[in-house]
């Protein structure tokens, strides 16, 4: 049986029970009173206890995970305080992702993996325009195209707005002022650094699940320091990720100990201006994932900022010091200190307000999942360095990564982009060769969805580990996008089910 953590000390020891961690949690409280050293606690002793974690950070002083602390005398006197014998400095196992591909291994979903619906919340369409997108990747189903990056929907949107009235009939009126929105959207999306985001080999969410070779957990840190600036395209990233974990992890039941626990920072960005039925499908992935052996913990400023649905799913919580400077800060404050579990010698409300940093009320699950009794306790200072590390200490890390050179290399396959290029092509032409009377000569024709000669990686000039590992991953990136009409409409449905149900 694995061994409870301890978390917090106060009178007493708080620990979270491994078998109740995937009943999920919340990290909540004003700037400035520890919520991020509270994280990096949670994640160390996770990793120690073998237990995957995912986590975003989205100020650059999470990487200090991976390096053993000390030299910090603040960090001294809390473990004197708290009489932590044995208290020793050490890192973490981890792995460094970056959706630039800059602080960690890129990270790629195809834009046909995310789908419709999720695109549409990052491009903030409205409903109507929303629809016009659905009805263009509907298009790119029926007519056999892989939508892989941003190339290929621009392609693909410029098409169906210029030849709009061929698809009126089939498919419904397509309005230029949703292309045009959708087109515009889409450039701001490029100017943000997207167009990286989007194409192959496309992130196997198995890379997350994984221990060292002293069976810790790996800690895969998402750089998110300029990410964080675009909070739609941050949220909506982070959402499809759980989404995939979601539709790809089977049924577990109840584990000893969670597969993965994924933490999500700032997490009011993924309700704000949020649609109601998109709430209501958030709260369905968080209740079910569960069962696949997923805790998802919320970090937060407020607890107000989490939907009551969402909040009341979160047992296990650590509730850092909240400011009472205005008359909704305190309803704010009565609304969270009711949540919790009452302590007649505890005035809940007040303390909420007069917690030290680093201090906290706390609540875990116990092992028959009853929330323990609010107490007031110090959480336990973290063994690794608080801090940043060198750009030397993160290139070191990364190439020394049993996934470095998987998804290094980008792949471009032939797609929509080049598909609808060659058809314009032959359609110029063939009316070329109407005018003058003679044949005019065609590029040869590439099989559909392989590589295209000049871009295609050439194996012989990487280590040979590294390029099976690229087109390992480009193979499982390819069996998830291709197929037939039918399977790539299910393989949408991997985002379909959080925003609507599967498709097909």
């Amino acid at each position: 049986m694995a061994v409870p953590m301890i978390i917090a000390k106060g009178d007493s020891e708080f620990q979270m029970v491994p078998r109740m961690v995937s009943r999920h949690g919340l990290i909540a409280g004003a700037t400035g009173t520890g919520k991020t050293v509270t994280l990096q606690t949670i994640a160390e002793n996770l990793s120690a206890s073998g237990i995957p974690v995912f986590l975003a950070d989205v100020k650059g002083d999470l990487a200090g995970l991976s390096q053993a602390g000390g030299g910090n005398p603040k960090i001294q006197e809390r473990v004197e305080l708290l009489k932590l014998a044995g208290f020793a400095h050490r890192g973490s196992p981890v792995a460094f992702w970056d959706v630039t591909g800059a602080g960690g291994h890129p990270v790629r979903a195809t834009v046909s993996d995310m789908g419709p619906l999720l695109l549409g919340r990052i491009l903030a369409l409205n409903e109507v325009q929303t629809g016009v997108l659905t009805l263009i990747f509907k298009i790119a189903d029926d007519g056999g195209l892989l939508l892989l990056d941003l190339k290929d929907l621009r392609a693909l949107v410029q098409f169906v707005g210029d030849n709009a009235s061929q698809f009126t009939t089939e498919y419904g009126n397509v309005s230029k002022a949703s292309v045009g929105a959708i087109q515009r959207g889409l450039l701001e999306l490029d100017a943000q650094g997207a167009e990286q985001f989007f194409g192959e080999p496309m992130l196997d969410i198995f890379d997350l699940i994984r221990n060292d070779a002293d069976g810790r957990g790996i800690i895969n840190i998402l750089a998110a320091d300029r990410l964080i600036h675009y909070p739609k395209l941050y949220s909506t990233f982070l959402l499809w990720l759980m989404s995939e974990l979601f539709e790809q992890l089977p049924e577990a039941g109840d584990l000893e100990k969670p597969r993965l626990v994924f933490f999500f920072d700032e997490a009011h960005f993924l309700f704000e201006d949020a649609s109601p039925a998109l709430l209501d499908k958030i709260e369905q992935v968080v209740r079910l994932i569960r069962s696949k052996g997923v805790g998802i913990y919320f970090v937060t400023q407020n607890p107000v900022d989490i939907p009551a649905k969402v909040l009341a799913q979160l047992g296990n919580r650590v509730q850092h010091a909240l400011r009472a400077f205005t008359p909704n800060d305190q309803k704010a404050i009565k609304a969270m200190a009711a949540t919790f579990r009452s302590n007649p010698g505890l005035n809940v409300e007040q303390v909420m307000t007069e917690l030290a940093v680093g201090e906290a009320l706390v609540s875990f699950l116990d092992e028959k999942g009853i929330p323990a009794i609010v107490e007031r306790a110090f959480v336990i200072p973290p063994a690794s360095r608080i801090g940043t590390i060198t750009p030397e200490e993160r290139t070191a890390l990364i190439r020394s990564s049993q996934r470095f050179g998987r998804y290094e290399q980008a792949v471009d396959r032939e797609s929509a982009y080049e598909i609808i290029k060659r058809r314009m092509e032959e359609r110029a032409a063939q009316a070329a060769e109407q005018t003058l009377g003679v044949r005019v000569p065609r590029a040869p024709e590439t099989p559909h969805g392989a590589p295209r000669a000049p871009r295609e990686p050439r194996p012989a000039r990487e280590p040979k580990s590294q390029s099976k590992d690229m087109f390992g991953a480009l193979a499982k990136s390819a069996a998830h996008a291709m197929g037939s009409t039918l399977g790539r409409q299910i393989m949408r449905g991997v985002l379909g089910s959080i925003l609507g149900g599967r498709k097909g």
